[in-house]
């Protein structure tokens, strides 16, 4: 899918979670484990004002029946999921769990940031 700015999901914060992920990358660089990143990227985010709960849990359903539970690592204001990853680069086994978290929740927006690297890198996941 083609996207211009106007078609951005959440543009605003999305990019302001960006920023604050690069910044984030920018001062830490790689090599730390995944909760370091998680809780570097929660305070900023906090600390400019945004809500952002760590290891929200997402229930999922199977013909209105609760069969299991997931754990996103950062929900941006009841909105936005974010997977966080140290990872050699963004593969497509990540691209799925979030894909499921989105449909597992509703929520429309999920972008998976991934501190692994020398370069930042990260994916806007849209369903």
């Amino acid at each position: 899918m083609t996207t211009n700015n106007t078609d951005i999901v959440f543009k605003d914060i999305s990019y302001k979670v960006v920023g604050l992920a690069m910044k984030v990358h920018s001062e830490l660089g790689g090599g730390f484990l995944e909760k370091v990143y998680e809780n570097a990227l929660t305070f900023l985010l906090e600390k400019e004002g945004i809500t952002a709960r760590q290891q929200a849990p997402i229930t999922v359903y199977f013909e209105g029946q609760s069969v299991g539970e997931y754990f996103a690592d950062i929900l941006v204001d009841g909105k936005i999921i974010l997977e966080l990853k140290t990872a050699e680069k963004i593969a497509d086994a990540h691209r799925t769990q979030a894909i499921h978290y989105l449909r597992a929740t509703g929520i429309r927006l999920a972008m998976i940031l991934n501190f692994g690297e020398k370069s930042f890198e990260y994916e806007r996941l849209v369903v």
